[in-house]
């Protein structure tokens, strides 16, 4: 048979009592507060707190702007048979509602790229996991020109595997990432991408593959690396089937109006028919003889229309008219026999 175990017993520790001379000496801990703060910081005595076997805490309120929550605390402790109590220490604790700082981090994790300058130097990191050993010069022209040149490895340290994974993770995300293409000008959609616009410019290396850097200075990418996909409205190849084109700026600005003056003309009076034209329808032996003055002739008679009557009637004459005002008036015998001055 096994031997039953027992656990052993926790030896039982006495709760400290509160020290009655230590507890009393208020005006003691006020006094050591007075002595390391300024005038105004140090509030109401708030309560005595247990600390230890003849130690006991003396909570201040704090009254400093900008410390809500705090509290001053001051430790009075007794020694063993003594009549009075000495101070041990003063402190500023934070309450729960104290308003705090955050927790401390070393600036290698707490800088972010969008704090540091143009002007900010950075510290030296041997060992950083996002490059890798560049190429090493070998003495081979051709192998240098082609390592050095045009793959760009002549430097100490170059991009690593994972440090490219990070830049094309990052560049995706940006702002000038992938966008969708629609040839009906949806809303958030371009008509082509980047890998058809003249102004593009690729990366060398393996990231030439996904991205390239934009020249055009009317693009809001300009300067900036771009994913290929990426597309905006000053693209080098879109726009040639728009029919308004751009007015050349040689060339200047046509207006083009068109007035209209409506001007109301008298209504044209009918023009009577000549008596000449009568006379050559009738016989000719039959015509009465009168004579009639020339200075009472009628203005009807007279085959010149006055300056005003032409002016006033620009109505067309028509054919008929125009016969008629080109037949001569019949010579009548009775003209012939009439006086000269008649």
């Amino acid at each position: 048979m096994t031997s039953s175990t027992t656990a052993p017993r926790r030896p039982r520790t006495a709760r400290p009592k509160l020290d009655t001379i230590a507890a009393d000496a208020v005006e003691l801990a006020r006094e050591a507060l007075l002595e390391v703060t300024e005038p105004g910081q140090v509030g109401e005595h708030l309560r005595v707190e247990v600390s230890g076997e003849r130690l006991v805490s003396h909570v201040f309120e704090c009254t400093m702007p900008g410390y809500r929550g705090w509290s001053w605390v001051v430790v009075v402790a007794r020694a063993s048979r003594a009549k009075t109590a000495t101070v041990a220490e003063t402190a500023l604790l934070p309450g729960d509602d104290a308003i705090l700082a955050p927790q401390w981090e070393p600036w290698s994790e707490r800088l972010k790229p969008s704090d540091v300058g143009a002007d900010d130097l950075l510290p030296y990191r041997e060992q950083d996991e996002r490059l890798e050993q560049g190429y090493e010069a070998t003495g081979d022209e051709d192998a240098d020109r082609v390592a050095l040149w045009e793959l760009g490895l002549g430097r100490a340290r170059v991009l690593s595997p994972e440090g490219r994974s990070e830049a094309a993770e990052r560049w995706l995300e940006g702002e000038f990432g992938p966008r969708q293409t629609s040839g009906r000008g949806r809303r958030g959609t371009v008509a082509a991408n980047c890998t058809s616009c003249g102004f593009l410019a690729k990366l060398s290396g393996s990231l030439r593959g996904e991205f390239g850097v934009c020249t055009n200075e009317w693009s809001p990418a300009d300067g900036r690396v771009v994913h290929l996909n990426y597309g905006c409205g000053a693209h080098s190849e879109t726009g040639p089937q728009d029919e308004d084109r751009e007015i050349p700026r040689s060339t200047g600005v046509i207006v083009d109006e068109l007035d209209v003056e409506v001007e109301k003309v008298a209504p044209a009076t009918p023009e009577p028919e000549a008596p000449a034209a009568e006379a050559a329808e009738e016989p000719a032996g039959e015509q009465p003889a009168v004579e009639t003055p020339a200075a009472e002739q009628p203005a009807e008679e007279s085959s010149v229309p006055a300056p005003e009557a032409a002016a006033e009637t620009e109505q067309p004459v028509t054919a008929a008219e125009a016969a008629t005002a080109e037949v001569p008036e019949a010579d009548s015998p009775e003209d012939d026999d009439a006086p000269a001055g008649s």
